[in-house]
């Protein structure tokens, strides 16, 4: 449906590098990375905002990659909305009619089917400076939606909106997905991508270093960056002695259930199954380290533990767990966790 071949750009000190990336029609792709490494140059491209020093960009098999913005059937909405002050709900809206050969009973149909779509039906006839970021969004994406683009570009479409206002969106945007637009995504938002996407496509430093089905991606990280970056904490590379032991940094030892007798890979450690405790357990656990608690770092439902026991691992606790035990940052404590709660990665 949406195909980018070998993308590359060079703009001042920043480049893009062999871009390749495939979307099917109905699927919600999303571009995750931090700031700055070019998921937004890439929209533009895509969009035609930007011309590529090399590649080329296919939309249902036919080459847009010199066609004008214009013709290109592709709808890209900012992270600022860029919706027109000057103008009311409903001008907005109607704006990317503007130039189309349609009645005016036609566009009025199109503009009153993507506001009551979008949820912007009663706002119809306001201006917009006064609307909230999220009635400010809905109108930017009602404004795309009415030209009935293939692909929808979202540049951080979640970014500046309160928590209450980003659930209100997800739903919209998951609801515009199921009605068969296709969406690209942008974010730096890992818990966006796993409550929105179906497939997703890791960047750092303008290339894409892993991508794949969302599940299969956030399962299993290709490498460290990956791994942190998806929010996955305890992440090594282990050499396996024996069936059951994984050693690292050539030093500390983990019991492991290792099925497949592999000699080297990478371990993954839950932090929610690491149990903290003043004295060491007497439990089925079979990995137990005395620990030093480097930090402690709250959440709203939970805290993070960071425990260094040879290597640093994060563990996650209640609140409860967190008073009960008197825990406190540069004193010690007993790490333990079961062989099961450790994932291998080969």
């Amino acid at each position: 449906m949406l195909k980018l071949e070998n993308i590359s750009i060079q703009l001042g000190s920043f480049q893009l590098n062999d871009i390749n990336l495939e979307l099917e029609k109905g699927d919600y792709y999303v571009l995750l990375g931090k700031s700055g490494v070019g998921k937004t140059v890439l929209l533009e491209i895509i969009a035609g905002l930007i011309n590529p020093d090399k590649g080329r960009v296919f939309l249902n098999n036919e080459d847009i990659t010199e066609k004008k913005i214009q013709k290109r059937k592709v709808g890209i909405v900012f992270q600022d909305y860029s919706v027109f002050p000057h103008l009311t709900v409903k001008q907005n809206i109607e704006y990317s009619l503007k130039g189309k050969k349609i009645s005016k009973s036609e566009k009025d149909a199109l503009t009153n089917e993507y506001a009551e779509i979008t949820n912007v039906s009663h706002l119809l006839n306001r201006g917009t400076q006064n609307l909230s970021g999220g009635e400010l969004q809905r109108v930017a994406l009602a404004r795309m939606l009415v030209t009935k683009p293939e692909c929808l570009l979202l540049d951080e479409p979640l970014a500046s909106l309160d928590v209450q206002l980003k659930g209100d969106l997800r739903n919209l945007l998951r609801k515009i997905n199921q009605n068969g637009t296709t969406i690209l995504h942008v974010t730096h938002d890992y818990e966006e991508a796993i409550a929105l996407s179906k497939k997703v496509a890791v960047m750092h430093e303008g290339e894409i270093i892993q991508k794949g089905f969302t599940k299969e991606v956030f399962r299993q990280p290709a490498n460290k960056f990956v791994a942190n970056f998806t929010g996955i904490k305890n992440f090594f590379f282990a050499d396996f002695s024996s069936i059951n032991i994984a050693k690292i940094n050539n030093s500390i030892e983990i019991h492991v259930s290792n099925i497949d007798e592999i000699s080297n890979g990478k371990i993954i450690i839950c932090g929610e199954e690491i149990i903290l405790s003043q004295d060491k357990l007497e439990s089925s656990a079979t990995n137990n380290f005395k620990g030093h608690i480097k930090q402690i770092i709250p959440y709203l439902m939970n805290y993070e533990i960071i425990v260094d026991i040879g290597i640093v691992l994060s563990a996650v606790i209640s609140e409860e767990s967190l008073n009960k035990f008197s825990f406190k940052e540069n004193s010690e404590c007993w790490v333990s966790f079961k062989s099961s709660a450790i994932k291998i990665i080969h």
